[in-house]
């Protein structure tokens, strides 16, 4: 099979297109063919060996797998033909991938294999961070800083679905039809006064403020929220770790958070978070909330999508199509 492969942490330009053996499952494994896989953060931080998850080269990445079981043991709870997203692997970049049937969950009815992929850590991110670790609740006020990539029109869409008005913040200029179609309320240009601007249409400040991107806008979206409200911290796609001024959080009775989806699933196997949230995230589409794909690339052009999605040239949600 056709499968691109890290063989060095060197970045995108690490991968290569290579024909590979066909996966070999383990005992009670199951095999998928694989037809589109997401492209998100994490890929691309373990290309380049920066993520927390060392995986040891040559190995494939992709973690947002969506396809259709090829093969499965005898008393799985899936059966060939099942249409699946493959939770928490890496191996996605490739025609086919083995995984446990824990790993498994059902394509939500009525989505492409395109839209599914598009849900993975993105969507269970955004809920995580919206419900699990902000408790957000209807008619809230929600900010979304670095509102234009993955994370953030996946957390437009699961807050909206939430019942929250949404404020889309977002730094790329040519986005707000991507955001209204997510379903932004009001967006705000992160340039020069946009706090000024934040305050006009939300004048009490927002009662959560989800943040996957960090850096130098840190302090000024903090004094956006409101009294008892919540700032999630769920990435630093801007590069920099900024710090916390406590007495702004003391003074004002607000919390700030940490969202590492990834990091909790590990640590909470127990909880089976990945399953749970799916659940919720499937009734939210069944009710009319559609995972959007954004940028599609095919298995060849794998290194091109990560390279822009670390040059900022990815408005939204990007998919790689592998299979027909």
């Amino acid at each position: 099979m056709k499968a691109q492969v890290l063989s060095a942490e060197t970045g995108p330009s690490g991968l290569e297109l290579t024909d590979v053996p066909d996966p070999t499952p383990a005992d009670g494994q199951v095999v998928v063919d694989v037809k589109s896989c997401g492209v998100c953060f994490p890929d691309l931080l373990m290309s380049q060996g920066k993520y927390q998850l060392r995986v040891p080269t040559p190995f494939t990445p992709g973690t947002e797998v969506a396809g259709v079981v090829r093969s499965a043991p005898e008393g799985s709870s899936v059966k060939v033909g099942d249409k699946v997203l493959v939770a928490s692997i890496v191996g996605g970049f490739a025609e086919q991938v083995a995984a446990a049937p824990e790993q498994l969950l059902p394509l939500p009815e009525g989505l492409s294999f395109e839209q599914g992929s598009a849900m993975g850590i993105n969507y269970q991110t955004a809920l995580f961070a919206l419900k699990t670790r902000a408790h957000t609740q209807p008619g809230e006020v929600v900010g979304v800083l670095g509102a234009a990539g993955g994370v953030g029109t996946a957390s437009i869409m699961v807050a909206k679905a939430m019942g929250a008005k949404v404020v889309a913040i977002v730094h790329r200029k040519g986005a707000e039809e991507l955001l209204r179609s997510a379903g932004a309320d009001e967006i705000v240009q992160l340039e020069e006064g946009w706090g000024d601007k934040l305050k006009e249409v939300a004048p009490k400040g927002v009662d959560v403020m989800i943040d996957p991107s960090g850096g130098e806008v840190f302090d000024e979206a903090l004094r956006q929220v409101a009294p008892d409200g919540r700032y999630v911290v769920v990435g630093f796609a801007a590069g920099g770790i900024p710090t916390v001024k406590l007495n702004r959080v003391l003074f004002r009775n607000i919390a700030v958070v940490g969202a590492a989806w990834g990091e909790y699933v590990r640590t909470h196997p127990e909880l089976n978070l990945p399953a749970k949230l799916h659940e919720e995230l499937s009734q939210m589409i069944a009710d009319g909330m559609t995972p959007q794909v954004n940028v599609t690339y095919t298995l060849d052009q794998l290194p091109e999508a990560l390279t822009d999605l670390a040059e900022g040239r990815i408005l939204g949600k990007a998919v790689v199509k592998i299979g027909d």
